[in-house]
């Protein structure tokens, strides 16, 4: 009776044994998962649901052995609800590891710098993983959300890369780019020059947008910077074609025409003194530094050379020069609005062939332009090359 006992307790002992064995190997082996992806797990997911999800998305060929891990170790199977990347060949043991610690994976939403407000929502409700809310809301009742003094939210948005996980609601984002741009607008602001025109850390906000809407050449924005500054210093309209375009708003088609440039919008710095009264985009750390901390220059007037760089020039004349060399480098594609231009009128062959053209048609409202001498061509040239915005020059008889 006694060798009977000890043979049953030792039988009880081997098997286990074995079965302890064969538990550790079947937690350990890799899970049959080809390429790495995403798995969502549910709020309240107990071990039975999460078992029977992994072996109907075949990962499991069956839900004993995890289930008998859980009755053994139940404070290491306390799912937690989430987004977790599982990588290829992850074990049954490591999968646990990952969906009880709550790590989940992180999202990620870029926002570029010169992105308007508006083209930042549509970012942001393209964006599948985030929970919707701003759709119902309109643009003053999102600013009140956030704190943001300004009934138009417009620059204030510091664009970086936001990691996020799933479900995040879109708002949230909103807070934390808004409360980035905050700090780095003070702490800005708190370095800044002497002698600059703006009265708040708002007013260099707006210039920064400005600046960060004429050039992403970083380089060049304190001397862009600088420019704009010179420009109020003389009581000098700032006269940058962003802002016109900011104004149109949906009514901007590509092209500035001259309707366009002598409309009065509160943007229009064509037709307005100073700042506008919001920036017109977001600035990135470079143009605020730059609005913040300008070169010194006697630069009044810049031009595209076409390249993402600009030509700066002290008068008008050394600028209208500089707008002659740029669109003698132009090649442009033509639209002709009259039959054998050349043989017809021969004085504007050879402002024709100045700016590689065939004819001339004025760029701003697209009417058609009649020359009697080449000289007039020019005048008509040279009195509207302030304006660089356009890339397509033509001429019309």
């Amino acid at each position: 009776m006694k060798k009977f006992l000890l043979l049953c307790i030792s039988s009880i002992l081997a098997l286990s044994l074995i079965f302890f064995l064969l538990l550790e190997k079947k937690v350990n082996q890799p899970l049959l998962i080809a390429e790495q992806q995403l798995l969502t797990v549910k709020q309240g997911t107990s071990v039975a649901s999460f078992s029977r999800a992994l072996v109907e998305k075949k990962w499991l060929d069956n839900r004993f052995w995890l289930r008998a891990y859980a009755r053994i170790h139940p404070d290491k199977t306390i799912i937690k609800a989430g987004t977790y990347q599982i990588n290829p060949s992850i074990t049954l043991q490591n999968l646990l590891t990952l969906v009880t610690s709550g790590k989940e994976y992180q999202f990620s939403l870029t926002i570029i710098e010169g992105t308007t407000f508006n083209q930042l929502i549509t970012q942001l409700q393209n964006q599948p993983q985030l929970t919707h809310t701003l759709a119902k809301l309109s643009v003053e009742q999102i600013s009140k959300r956030l704190g943001i003094e300004q009934s138009n939210p417009e620059g204030w948005f510091f664009p970086e890369t936001y990691a996020f996980t799933n479900g995040t609601v879109d708002i949230a984002i909103l807070k934390r780019a808004y409360n980035k741009m905050k700090t780095t607008l003070m702490d800005q602001w708190q370095n800044r020059a002497i002698g600059l025109p703006y009265e708040t850390p708002y007013q260099a906000l707006i210039m920064a947008s400005i600046i960060e809407k004429e050039t992403s050449h970083i380089p060049e924005q304190p001397v862009i910077a600088s420019v704009f500054i010179n420009r109020l210093a003389k009581n000098m309209r700032l006269q940058t074609d962003p802002t016109v375009i900011y104004g149109l708003g949906d009514r901007y088609q590509g092209d500035i025409k001259r309707v366009h440039l002598k409309e009065k919008t509160a943007y229009n710095t064509y037709r307005i003194n100073g700042l506008p009264p919001t920036p017109i985009a977001l600035s990135g750390l470079s143009a605020i530094k730059a609005a913040l901390n300008p070169d010194t220059t006697d630069y009044y007037y810049f031009v595209s050379e076409g390249n993402g760089k600009h030509v700066f020039s002290q008068t008008l004349q050394e600028h209208n020069a500089a707008v002659r060399d740029y669109l003698k480098a132009q090649k442009v594609m033509i639209k002709i609005c009259v039959t054998d231009i050349f043989g017809k009128t021969p004085a504007l062959m050879s402002i024709a062939n100045v700016i590689n053209a065939d004819v001339i048609v004025d760029p701003y409202d697209g009417k058609n332009m009649n020359f009697t001498s080449e000289a007039q061509a020019y005048s008509f040239f040279t009195e509207n090359i302030g304006i660089d915005n356009y890339k397509k020059i033509t001429i019309n008889t």
